[in-house]
């Protein structure tokens, strides 16, 4: 279970984070939350959908992994194969929260680091450290401030996108059924996307305020990023030969 502290150079000066990958970290997961601040990145290698969060019942981006619950066809010997890591995974242990601070007489709510000191990632003789021997942030922590910064500036600016494109029909169920061969077919349900059809019939009005709140973007990269299902599907019939291979050796 998660256990959240404010992260500190006294408490936790001898804190370390792993940053390798494999299953015992929970990198075995067959889709994460994406946020449009990465969009452009994400689009690059990864198939972008919609779904609707079981909890609260919002719109949320997710990059799509496998085609499984605990497939991650990235994932493979200890090694994330993509050139860019997604702020969901880079993230590690930590997230942003709230700290009340008083700043020129006034109370604000400020963004400060948490860590989930119960994390798999977490140790105190192994990975990288998050502060230096001095007590200062380490350029680790410091590149963890900037993914935080950038999951939540995301997250707000998703929370409208989303709304906006729900509102204007754009977002759409998507029926992802594949036949990779002979024998094997995959399915993943409850994923939605960008309505091409749709997005290419909105009058004037509409599209330039899509345009104007920084919108129109996300949506095209949205469905740019649908070229790589070809790499996704490529990697699962090479996974499914390595696996029917020594079955198909004995059954000769």
């Amino acid at each position: 279970m998660a256990r959240y502290e404010l992260l500190n150079n006294v408490t936790h000066k001898e804190l370390r984070v792993a940053t390798r990958f494999g299953p015992e970290f929970g990198d075995d997961i067959g889709m994460l939350q994406a946020f449009p601040s990465e969009y452009a990145e994400l689009q690059r290698e990864y198939p972008i959908f919609f779904r609707k969060d079981r909890e609260s019942g919002q719109w949320q981006s997710v990059a799509l992994l496998g085609f499984e619950q605990r497939e991650n066809l990235f994932l493979r010997d200890g090694r994330w194969n993509a050139a860019y890591l997604p702020g969901a995974v880079a993230k590690g242990p930590f997230l942003i929260g709230f700290q009340e601070q008083r700043i020129d007489g006034e109370l604000r709510k400020e963004p400060v680091i948490h860590v989930d000191v119960e994390h798999p990632r977490v140790s105190f003789s192994d990975g990288e450290p998050a502060f230096l021997p001095q007590g200062g942030n380490s350029a680790y922590l410091e590149h963890i401030a900037g993914v935080l910064r950038g999951i939540r500036d995301g997250a707000e600016f998703g929370a409208a996108m989303f709304a906006a494109f729900d509102s204007l029909g754009l977002i759409q169920p998507v029926n992802l059924d594949v036949q990779l061969d002979d024998r094997h077919r995959v399915s993943v349900s409850g994923l939605y996307g960008i309505d091409r059809e749709a997005l290419g019939a909105l009058e004037a009005g509409p599209l330039r305020q899509l345009n104007q709140a920084g919108f129109l973007e996300g949506a095209y990269l949205v469905l740019a990023s649908l070229h790589n299902m070809r790499r996704l599907m490529a990697e699962k019939q090479r996974r499914l030969r390595e696996q029917d291979g020594p079955a198909t050796e004995r059954a000769a």
